[in-house]
């Protein structure tokens, strides 16, 4: 199966990859030789371990016997463009339409899922993050963390179809004041999410380590007084926009989370572990409702377990949310949500610390 790569930096990045994709194993002079580019032999060099830092590729042998060949990671990692994806509707996209039982188990586990680039740039991030902490009085840092948490509820809760305006949600949260014109269903998912937050605030080590019920007892916060089934489903859910279909007997779930919670402590990247919370719940979707909320407060509460920035994702368009996670869903590709958790940390960092 054969997407057009999204755009990069270099387009002899992507060439590269394809002449490898299509020779299955090749030397650095032999990639040199066969692009039909100005790209000096260094140039091809360079490209090469920028890609292996990227594990999108790998090599074996030593010396002039070295050969390169696409990494295992490649297909979850490659940079995919959503644009040029969603080109083609629904039914017309090859897609993996039913969970993959070993992607969580074996997959994500052999691999690092940022670039050393990308981990340094987070690094210097969260190192500014705690500098700036550093300076700020207790009255201070409580009065950005709220502002985060009132961003957070409203971003959560819209990427969701709630319509309460960022001032609405904060008149609600502050001074309890109900939008007119809105549903008290609204008012209460965003209650909801205020409430979930304040908890993993007052609770910063709740999920260390993560558990099944740690979980679930964040996901009931969020569904309070929406008569939605608490706990592991036992019946089978759609998806609206895709295909794919999640698990559907109580055990396989039970076991893709238990696999989960296994995977994210055994991790020692606490990026990896937000990242990977990020997309996993919404993937094996373990509730009736409120999958992709629970996973975006569960993630917050790992980067904040650890000292980390939480992330509020004021400025995600909802449109290109929904499209990452669908091109997790449909291809088990991570590139699209990555690419929103790196911005939107780089987002908190600068505009609330």
């Amino acid at each position: 199966m054969s997407y057009k790569l999204g755009t990069m930096r270099n387009q002899r990045e992507s060439d590269i990859l394809s002449f490898i994709q299509e020779r299955k194993e090749v030397s650095s002079k032999e990639i040199h030789e066969g692009l039909s580019s100005t790209a000096s032999y260094a140039t091809v060099k360079r490209l090469l371990l920028k890609l292996m830092d990227g594990n999108l590729i790998s090599k074996k042998g030593v010396g002039k016997s070295t050969k390169y060949f696409i990494s295992p990671s490649y297909e979850i990692l490659r940079p995919i463009g959503l644009e040029t994806y969603f080109e083609k509707e629904i039914d017309e996209r090859q897609i993996k339409d039913s969970f993959n039982l070993h992607l969580i188990s074996e997959s994500l586990k052999s691999f690092a899922l940022f670039s050393g680039n990308e981990l340094e740039r987070l690094n210097e991030l969260q190192k500014k993050f705690k500098e700036n902490v550093s300076q700020l009085s207790e009255f201070e840092y409580k009065k950005e963390l709220e502002r985060l948490a009132i961003d957070l509820s409203w971003k959560s809760s819209q990427i969701e179809g709630n319509t309460y305006s960022l001032l609405e949600t904060e008149r609600l949260l502050v001074e309890k004041e109900t939008a007119a014109g809105k549903t008290k269903g609204e008012a209460v998912m965003l209650l909801n999410h205020k409430e979930a937050i304040d908890f993993i605030i007052g609770a910063p080590d709740y999920l260390s380590p993560l558990s099944i019920s740690k979980i679930e007892d964040i996901h009931s916060i969020l569904i309070k007084e929406f008569g939605v089934e608490r706990n592991i489903r036992k019946r089978r859910v759609g998806i609206s926009g895709t295909n794919y279909r999640p698990l559907d007997n109580e055990f396989q779930i039970l076991e893709a989370l238990s696999s989960m919670c296994e995977l994210v402590n055994s991790k020692e990247i606490v990026f990896e572990k937000a990242l990977l919370l990020l997309v996993l719940i919404s993937y094996i979707q373990p509730f009736v409702d409120g999958n992709k909320r629970t996973a975006r407060i569960v993630s917050n509460a790992i980067l904040m377990s650890n000292g980390y920035c939480p992330i509020s994702f004021r400025t995600v368009d909802s449109v290109e949310y929904k499209k990452a996670m669908l091109l997790f869903y449909e291809q088990n590709n991570i590139s699209g949500m990555k690419a929103i958790f790196i911005d939107q940390y780089e987002f908190a960092v600068n505009t609330y610390f």
